[in-house]
């Protein structure tokens, strides 16, 4: 009981920054985290160190993807975690997989798409949908993510603009790698990543927030982060 008093103070605490709990005894946590919270997350790692006396044992890895980082990935091979924060839908999978503890959830924030340049570049007109699909028909390379936010842009995004044909080519998924960093190096003119990704990056400048009618539509799945509870416990 003490294990799990923890680990609804961590995810509480990501939350709504209540005061978290010390313990008499230390405990070792392990978290399996996606890219939309991690730079908030690390901050916060030595806070909940000191004040809890707890130690945490980090992976770092998107929500979805085929890469050997990948949280799905990571656990389908044997990993075990006690907390899971990623994208809301991709645990919601995780939890028809028995791989999560249902009724565990805590939500954390909602993240919105947003766009880079390399920093100094001219900023695109976003301020429309129209504005978007003439930035992206105008832009050499685009770039987005292998998680949540590049599942949407390339399987929906593009088809929503009438503009799948154009992209095929020019626009690419990036696994693992920020977004941000490949528009950094000059590789995409463009990139698309969550904002709270983007925003760590150095050598980008972030022209702003999708419009909102290119955001997920109420009917489909929230591109929320979100921390549970894992069923299987850490390894000592």
């Amino acid at each position: 009981m003490r294990k799990r008093a923890h680990l609804r103070a961590l995810g509480i605490g990501f939350a709504g920054a209540l005061l978290l709990s010390v313990t008499a005894s230390a405990a070792e946590v392990r978290v399996m985290i996606s890219g939309g919270l991690t730079a908030a997350f690390n901050a916060l790692v030595p806070v909940f160190e000191k004040e809890t006396g707890n130690k945490l044992v980090v992976a770092y890895g998107p929500s979805m993807g085929t890469t050997m980082i990948a949280i799905p990935i990571r656990l389908a091979r044997g990993e075990s975690a006690d907390v899971l924060i990623m994208v809301g839908y991709a645990l919601d999978d995780l939890a028809k997989k028995g791989k999560v503890v249902r009724g565990s959830e805590v939500e954390l924030v909602k993240s919105a798409i947003g766009v880079a340049v390399k920093a100094g570049a001219p900023k695109p007109d976003i301020s429309s949908a129209d504005a978007v699909k003439h930035a992206l028909l105008a832009a050499k390379t685009v770039a987005y993510s292998d998680s949540a936010s590049g599942v949407y842009i390339s399987t929906e995004m593009f088809r929503k603009l009438g503009i799948e044909k154009e992209m095929e080519g020019k626009a690419r998924q990036i696994p693992a790698t920020p977004v941000g960093e490949i528009v950094a190096k000059g590789e995409a003119e463009l990139g698309f990543q969550q904002i709270s990704e983007l925003r760590p990056v150095a050598g980008i400048d972030i022209v702003g927030p999708l419009p909102a009618e290119l955001r997920r539509s109420p009917c489909s799945r929230p591109a929320s982060q979100r921390a549970r509870r894992s069923p299987k416990p850490a390894r000592r």
